[in-house]
């Protein structure tokens, strides 16, 4: 089947839930994006029996609800499990094969700081507020005469890539009294939200993804960006690649925003300027008048996330340098398995759509 933005790719049946969770206690967070497993450890459902059929089934539910959050304390799951978990939930979903577990470009960086066991490895990402302005110091830095944007932080990982991440599993090893709080909105229900004249164009539209800060950070610091990065595909240094702003998720098969704001996305393509920021400002417009679509998890140690980069924009709060007589830093350790590269279906449905649900 040819499908549009220049990809080609079949259309596959949406993977279906066969209940093996039903044993574990959860809240949903919204009822348009996010679910809580409040007791539930990671480590009992990678070593149960059925093992394989839980990991499907939560990924499917990541997929379906957006991202899944885990409160109870994960201290007793090692790297090497957080890393096979997320491994195994694009495998057994549908991963491409050849595909693993991505590679942060600035790997080699001596800025990069080791995980909580004081070890380096080159498959997670160790998410510090700190070390990152050590790390992208290359970058111009703005004189600020406004307040800094929060907005601007919306994302989904590795967007740079030709194949962007699937799964990312953070799990936050150090967090401040207050603040440092992440967010995630619903691709899918942006998408419907929008009308379907407007859906029909943005599915016309393609984004450049760049991010040139990669090449100039390990030019100042004497070294090679890795390569390749979880995929045959991701190799090099432009990181530029083109993705649609609407794509079809591969699990569900249900249409989302995607490439279409936020930290990674540098142009859209094929329209002016002044159009191309007009688009970007209706886009934010839906994510702030539809909170609804949005959930908020307040973070605390050894509590986990993991989400569908594929249906979810996501954004740190990038607060905790507000708060009082603490150093309000935060530290976690993200795994991110590397899918395929983005594509829209035409013959994929909504979520509201292919669930029967009303749009009011």
């Amino acid at each position: 089947m040819t499908v549009s933005n220049g990809n080609t790719g079949l259309s596959r049946p949406p993977l279906q839930y066969s209940g093996s969770l039903s044993h574990l206690d959860y809240v949903e967070i919204t009822p348009i994006i996010g679910r809580e497993y409040t007791t539930a450890k990671i480590h009992d459902i990678l070593h149960a029996p059925n093992s394989e059929q839980q990991i499907r089934d939560l990924a499917i539910i990541i997929c379906e609800r957006g991202v899944v959050f885990f409160r109870a304390p994960q201290d007793d799951l090692t790297i090497d499990e957080q890393k096979r978990f997320t491994v195994l939930l694009g495998e057994l979903t549908g991963r491409p094969e050849g595909h693993g577990l991505h590679v942060h470009p600035l790997f080699r960086d001596e800025n990069n700081i080791p995980m909580g066991n004081g070890q380096h490895d080159e498959s997670i990402y160790v998410i510090n507020a700190k070390a990152a302005q050590k790390l992208y110091k290359s970058m111009k830095q703005v004189q600020r005469t406004e307040p800094k944007d929060p907005g601007l932080e919306w994302h989904s990982d590795c967007m740079f890539e030709e194949c962007p991440a699937d799964f990312s599993f953070l799990r936050m090893e150090e967090t401040p009294p207050t603040g440092g709080d992440t967010i995630w909105c619903s691709g899918y229900e942006l998408y419907d939200r929008i009308s379907p004249s407007m859906r029909t164009y943005f599915e016309s539209l393609t984004t450049t993804c760049a991010q040139p800060v990669f090449k100039t950070a390990a030019t100042a610091g004497g070294y090679e960006v890795m390569s390749p990065r979880g995929s045959p595909l991701n190799v090099g240094d432009s990181f530029s690649p083109i993705h649609p702003m609407v794509r079809t998720h591969p699990v569900t098969g249900w249409k989302s925003l995607y490439a279409a704001i936020g930290i990674h996305v540098t142009k859209i393509n094929d329209v002016y300027s002044y159009e191309d920021q007009m688009i970007r400002d209706y886009i934010m417009r839906l994510i702030t008048r539809n909170h609804d679509s949005v959930a908020r998890w307040k973070w605390t140690k050894q509590s986990c996330a993991i989400w569908s980069n594929a249906c979810t924009l996501h954004a740190a709060t990038p607060d905790t340098h507000l708060v009082v007589n603490s150093d309000a830093n935060r530290t976690g350790v993200r795994a991110s398995g590397t899918g395929e590269k983005p594509y829209l279906d035409p013959a994929s449905k909504s979520r509201r759509e292919a669930l029967g649900l009303p749009l009011n």
